[in-house]
């Protein structure tokens, strides 16, 4: 029989620089290789700073901590985590026929010349980053697009700014990450579900309320606020904020085949094409990282395919925010905080120890 916790809800308080778990009084102890994982995260500063772990199994809370300072009502930036919300929006959009990922992606600037090669750019090529557009990501940095279109000379319409990069492959034989690929996506979405919304404040209002209808009330993610540009597109590559225990609602919809109290909030369709390495990445789907192998422009891979699982799949955000899904393990894995680029080599192995202490599912 597995150990259990007493009846009385489980709650450390922190000492000053300590963390705060709290437990569900009637679940098992989760194994101590995940406990060893957790503390290590919370307590060794080399590989940055852990704010919250949620680890859901089966559905439930086994494990729940935080650093001190930060607790279950906080909302945690996503950073490019958001690429996986702008995602889940165009497969509810695919799902119901009114977008298609083989059409030529609807950007009307790419279709006002007949010889634009641009016009060429499929849906699915946008959500692979294999469109072939010119986009510099963060190097240099003073000449990024993304910084550009975040923070700079470009941030009042981001999206026009993102759709006038030119080719700079033929779309769907490179890959390269690009956030304002994603800002194109959160465009397409506002374009299709009002196509009528001419004004900064339409698009927002329109956005909001499909993001509210589709995601935050579905999937029952309360919490869940993204920011918009002056033109009122969603900063879907980036911006969107959610308290710890919502990101784990968002993987354990994905883990549970896209079903919520159930309602069917996200095709199984979507999740096996979200799931399926891109033609130009086998590390990449569709807006979500894949622990797969394979070198990625010269990186290391963004998980851990050496540890597994291999159908374990994340969005991944910057500075290390993870919403990891494990469905062999009916599994899933938040980590929030802020590690460095130059960390991550020793936070990855970490949290691909705290996913492996489970054993596979029955």
């Amino acid at each position: 029989m597995p150990r259990r916790r007493s009846r009385a809800i489980v709650t450390l308080v922190a000492l000053a620089g300590a963390a705060t778990a709290t437990a569900s009084p009637t679940l098992p102890l989760p194994p101590p290789a995940a406990t060893a994982a957790v503390d290590r995260l919370f307590r060794d500063r080399s590989l940055g700073e852990t704010r919250a772990v949620v680890v859901l199994r089966d559905g439930a809370p086994v494990i729940e901590r935080y650093a001190a300072g930060y607790g279950p009502a906080n909302r945690f930036i996503s950073w490019s985590m958001a690429k996986s919300i702008t995602s889940t929006l165009v497969g509810q959009l695919v799902a119901t026929g009114r977008l298609s990922l083989d059409a030529p992606a609807q950007v009307p600037a790419w279709h006002r010349d007949p010889a634009d090669p641009r016009a060429q750019i499929t849906l699915a090529q946008l959500l692979h980053m294999s469109s072939g557009l010119r986009h510099v990501e963060v190097d240099p940095v003073e000449d990024a697009d993304t910084n550009r279109g975040l923070f700079s000379d470009e941030s009042d319409d981001i999206a026009a700014a993102a759709e006038r990069a030119p080719l700079a492959y033929p779309p769907g034989t490179h890959y390269q990450y690009s956030t304002l690929t994603t800002i194109i996506l959160d465009d397409i979405i506002v374009r299709t579900i009002a196509p009528g919304a001419t004004t900064s404040t339409a698009r927002r209002a329109a956005m909001q309320a499909y993001l509210r209808d589709h995601l935050i009330v579905a999937a029952g993610m309360a919490s869940l606020v993204c920011e918009y540009d002056a033109a009122g597109t969603m900063l879907g590559g980036s911006f969107c904020h959610a308290t710890a225990r919502d990101w784990a609602k968002f993987g354990q919809m994905y883990l549970d085949g896209g079903v919520v109290a159930g309602r069917q909030v996200v095709s199984p369709a979507w999740i096996g094409f979200v799931t399926t390495p891109s033609p130009t990445n086998p590390t990449y789907g569709g807006q979500f990282w894949l622990n797969r192998g394979g070198q990625t422009e010269g990186k290391r891979p963004a998980l851990f395919p050496d540890q597994g699982p291999a159908d374990l799949y994340s969005a991944i955000g910057h500075l290390g925010q993870y919403v990891m899904v494990a469905p062999a393990k009916h599994l899933v894995v938040v980590r929030l905080g802020k590690t460095p680029d130059g960390q991550r080599g020793d936070l990855v192995p970490t949290l691909g120890r705290l996913v492996n202490a489970f054993p596979d599912a029955k």
